[in-house]
């Protein structure tokens, strides 16, 4: 399938402005230009707290959202961790898509400015977040959530660590984590599939740059195999939550994120898979750019909504 116009518009914009790949910045660079891409999309919204909760490495920086109307009872909540391959991202990057998944689903979300690589590498990252979850459950009573209604969500790197968190979830037996999320997200490290070989250049999200988050994330000594970094390697995925992955069709990481929701439905777990043909990497933090982004952050939203209710 082709590529959504107003995409196509966007890309050749963006090639037609130039400048220097991100693979070629330093992270701070990186981060800047991150920010100033953000969604410019004004979300209206309940109320946004900011928090710090502790965590293996020091404060964890929380942002949660309540959505518009949501009424004086308990509500579930969607903890999500932003993307941006590890090393670039924060609350500010996400806003948008947050109040978003919050109004169209009915729940808290839970924002986790996780600590980023390189000055962090694996699994600093996933510390983080589970110790989030696991502050979440504990003390959500208080902020008016449904402890009973946990679920987890992230897009790329975001969706990774929400994978990943599940596993550990599993094995530790804790948190309870009833939905899993998944955008576009990375399952593997491998940069030779058919979609990295397709889509490697000129659609956004760059092989190079793919490398170069992975490079900075797992430092030069983790191991790439390690499902902590590469969840989709992991020997078990029977019993995990009900899992929603989404891919862009026009992206190098829509191979992984497809093998990783036929895997889980293979190890018996019960997942929802839609693929987007026409777009690309990204696409949930364009909605004021992309028409068609905003019914895809909707229907993920409401699929959340339910499975957590």
């Amino acid at each position: 399938m082709t590529l959504d116009p107003q995409v196509k518009a966007l890309l050749d914009a963006m090639a037609a402005a130039g400048g220097t790949p991100m693979s070629e910045m330093s992270a701070a660079e990186a981060r800047a230009m991150y920010l100033d891409l953000k969604d410019p999309l004004d979300v209206p919204i309940g109320k946004v707290e900011d928090k710090l909760v502790p965590g293996p490495g020091g404060d964890v920086p929380l942002r949660l959202y309540t959505p518009v109307a949501s009424g004086g009872g308990a509500l579930p909540a969607l903890v999500f961790f932003h993307g941006g391959g590890w090393v670039i991202g924060d609350l500010d990057t996400h806003d948008a898509l947050c109040r978003t998944l919050a109004n169209e689903s009915g729940c808290k979300v839970v924002a986790v400015d996780y600590r980023l690589a390189p000055e962090h590498t694996c699994p600093a990252a996933v510390d983080d977040c589970y110790a989030a979850v696991e502050w979440v459950e504990k003390n959500g009573s208080s902020l008016g959530i449904d402890v009973n209604g946990i679920g987890v969500a992230g897009d790329s790197a975001g969706g990774n660590l929400a994978a990943v968190v599940c596993q550990l979830a599993k094995a530790r037996k804790g948190p309870s984590i009833h939905h899993q999320l998944l955008i576009y997200p990375v399952t593997d490290t491998k940069t030779d599939t058919a979609s990295y070989t397709s889509f490697g250049e000129g659609f956004f999200l760059e092989k190079a740059t793919m490398e170069w988050f992975i490079d900075h994330y797992a430092g030069s000594d983790f191991d790439r195999a390690d499902p902590l970094l590469a969840p989709l390697r992991a020997d078990d995925l029977s019993g995990l939550p009900p899992a929603y992955v989404i891919t862009a069709g026009h992206d190098v990481l829509k191979a992984e994120g497809a093998a990783y929701a036929t895997a889980l439905e293979a190890a018996g777990v019960d997942v929802t898979y839609i693929d987007y043909p026409g777009m690309i990497h990204g696409f949930f933090n364009l909605q004021g750019m992309v028409e068609a982004a905003r019914p895809a952050v909707a229907a993920a939203a409401v699929a959340a909504g339910k499975a957590l209710s």
